[in-house]
């Protein structure tokens, strides 16, 4: 990297996202995003020339590269604009209303996002990725730099009403349907049918491939959203197709190239259908959301394949990406000495001398060729089953299995000695709470006390470092080095919430339950919509954004706005507060048409819908090892539930309230909190579940 300096000053120099960071010696005169540099534009009436990407992203630095550290380049774009780079991972609002905007314009987007905006922050025109020449059917970055600068110039009155028509674009599609029309909340049954459900699973299924798993063709992306709502309703109705293909998907991940076999972690996407060939970078939200979905499939079959799954990545999690002080960081790069995933592919050759006498058969277990199967490499993946494979070759299975074990282990320490991927070393709030939330569901799910104690550790250290003052529940989205900044989006408020939801179920400690109250009631109070029922992605009292955007689709994360229908119904339960059960009976109400239409986009809402046509178990356990017997009830598969333990007799929550304490648990299956005869042991709880859960579809 250039790191001659400059007479141009690089603001980016005094940043702590590491994104920002790789461009601080860039010859181009780069800004954050802030009010000096806005202020800037404005004085000097030139154009805001944003430029949006993040570290781990392979495109973004072949366009530093190519451009950003061109001399000549960075002359024009100092000259003619104000340069704001933006790590979208610490920016995501930001990145949100300009990817809309250039999505709209351009009709695509993606990373890098390069975006020029009037000297008022509208936007008028936009791309992705521009070559260094004319390629790609794409003019190269100068010659849009040039053409740019020259508009500005001659026609700036009509530039300027383009903006103007993209930002009223933006406001107007920020609207989101009303509420459905009834008589009365209690009225939910009439909208939420198992019709409405099993259409949504027959339009998962028409885009499913039924050969490598997953839905759609390359990329392919995990979408654990869309696997998990099969498995929910293949739990609720026996649809054998939900399940099957849910499985698979889960299963051609696990054997293909998108999951590391040698350390663990699954990658970004695959670029083909197949799952061999990845975009190898590793985000931290793929592999806390793919751990949940782990979580589901070894609960509902019991299958070790996915217990072993799970226990490969929690192990990776706290190798490679979890912080002295408690928190995960965001992500490795796909990059090593510049060559995208040089740390994970291999030669045979290397494989033959590192095993001897194993590496006949763990390359042909591992599809390992003197060819390559990616580039004239290898990428470890699996063809065949460990049991289909040692009954071809007459092996032990178990035995079998250990041995490419030991191998899988000697490669990792000979990958030790390459160079590292680098390492995005910030903590992101959301991307944290989801990964909370995963190891709760792993620790109940396996009984690991482990993974509940990182699960702890991360959730304490939150709340000590994420704070924005004293005495508030508002929070901060970003930390490094001992410093938190930007305040917090919606998306880590709800995400936090449900986390700590899930942390009380695997800890039956209260303190959770009151955080994640003060955080409701906070998010109630400052990203309200004006009808009271959806969430604005941003505070009301920020005020460095030109739209203020709900988002209600599901992306790589899940929609902040499904995530909270789904907290405050739970919430509702627990606190005893009708009105939040009525404002997500709302929300999933005003979305029910879209979520329908366009499930793949909306999958989170979905399972919201299918728990709302189910119904939500009110579960409360009280009595001596009230706790303990919790926990056991826990390793079994309850989707739809509020489960709440106490031991002794003084609590004020309402679901706890007026049942004896008495020398053994005792189990009640409510709803409203109106309960049912008592249950004396967790059998006897799991065997009435299921034949609750249980329901038929014509």
């Amino acid at each position: 990297m250039n790191t001659v300096k400059h007479k141009h000053s690089n603001q980016l120099i005094y940043e702590t996202s590491p994104y920002l960071l790789q461009h601080a010696h860039n010859p181009v005169q780069w800004y954050p995003w802030g009010a000096a540099s806005l202020q800037k534009a404005k004085a000097e009436n030139k154009i805001i020339l944003v430029s949006i990407g993040y570290a781990a992203c392979h495109w973004c630095h072949v366009m530093e590269r190519e451009s950003f550290e061109d001399e000549a380049v960075a002359a024009i774009m100092n000259e003619n604009f104000v340069n704001i780079k933006i790590d979208r991972e610490e920016r995501p609002d930001i990145d949100h209303i300009y990817m809309d905007a250039v999505q709209a314009m351009a009709g695509s987007g993606g990373w890098p996002l390069n975006v020029f905006l009037t000297p008022d922050a509208k936007p008028f025109y936009g791309g992705t990725y521009f070559p260094p020449k004319p390629a790609y059917n794409r003019p190269s970055w100068a010659e849009v730099l040039h053409s740019v600068a020259q508009a500005w110039v001659q026609r700036q009155h009509e530039i300027i009403a383009q903006a103007e028509n993209v930002t009223a674009y933006l406001q107007q599609s920020n609207h989101v349907a009303k509420p459905q029309q009834v008589e009365a909340f209690t009225a939910a049954p009439a909208l939420f049918t198992l019709s409405v459900c099993k259409n949504i699973c027959g339009t998962l299924l028409k885009s499913a491939d039924t050969e490598w798993g997953g839905f759609g063709r390359a990329p392919k992306f995990p979408q654990t959203f869309t696997i998990r709502y099969l498995l929910q309703y293949a739990y609720h109705t026996g649809h054998q197709e939900a399940r099957q293909q849910a499985l698979l998907s889960i299963n051609k991940m696990l054997d293909g190239g998108i999951f590391d076999h040698v350390a663990g972690g699954l990658a970004r996407y695959s670029t083909d259908n197949e799952w061999l060939a990845p975009h190898f970078e590793k985000m931290l939200y793929d592999n806390a959301l793919l751990l949940i979905t782990l979580c589901d499939a070894y609960q509902l079959t019991a299958d070790i394949k996915y217990a072993n799954a799970i226990e490969k990545i929690t192990n990776f999690i706290s190798q490679e990406m979890l912080s002295p002080e408690g928190g995960f960081y965001a992500a490795l790069d796909a990059d090593s000495e510049g060559e995208e995933g040089r740390y994970y592919v291999w030669q045979k050759k290397e494989i033959e001398t590192l095993l001897g006498a194993d590496a006949e058969s763990f390359c042909q277990f591992y599809d390992i060729t003197e060819a390559g199967n990616w580039e004239g490499k290898n990428i470890l993946r699996v063809l065949k089953p460990v049991e289909q494979f040692a009954e071809q070759y007459k092996l032990d299975a178990k035995v079998f299995e250990q041995r490419m074990q030991h191998c899988l282990g000697k490669l990792a320490t000979e990958r030790k000695k390459r160079a590292r991927p680098a390492l995005d070393d910030k903590v992101l709030l959301g991307w944290n709470a989801l990964m909370i939330e995963a190891l709760a569901r792993a620790a109940t799910a396996l009984g690991q006390e482990a993974y509940k104690q990182m699960a702890v550790n991360c959730f304490h250290f939150i709340q000590q470092q994420f704070a924005a003052e004293e005495n508030s529940a508002a929070l901060l989205h970003t930390w490094k080095a001992g410093t938190a900044k930007y305040p917090a989006f919606l998306d880590d408020y709800a995400c936090l919430i449900s986390a700590a939801i899930h942390l009380y179920e695997a800890t039956f400690d209260a303190q959770y339950l009151y955080a994640a109250e003060q955080w409701c009631l906070y998010v109630e109070e400052n990203f309200s919509d004006e009808e009271q029922i959806f969430f604005y992605y941003t505070n009301s009292n920020q005020d460095d954004v030109i739209v203020r955007k709900k988002e209600i689709y599901d992306g790589a994360v899940p929609s902040g706005n499904a995530v909270m229908a789904s907290a405050l119904r739970k919430l509702s339960v627990i606190f005893n507060r009708p009105q939040w059960a009525e404002r997500s009976y709302k929300m999933v109400s005003a979305i029910l048409p879209l979520a329908v239409k366009y499930p793949g986009s909306f999958c989170n809402w979905c399972t919201r819908i299918l728990q709302e046509t189910v119904g939500l178990h009110e579960i409360a356990i009280v009595g001596s090892s009230a706790k303990k017997a919790g926990q056991t009830l826990l390793n079994r598969y309850i989707p739809a539930k509020v489960i709440m333990a106490e031991e002794l007799d003084n609590t004020s929550f309402s679901l706890l309230q007026d049942k004896p304490v008495k020398e053994s648990p005792v189990f009640y299956l409510c709803s409203n909190y109106t309960c049912q005869e008592p249950l004396l042991s967790v059998e006897a709880v799991w065997d009435a579940l299921a034949q609750k859960d249980k329901i038929s579809v014509e």
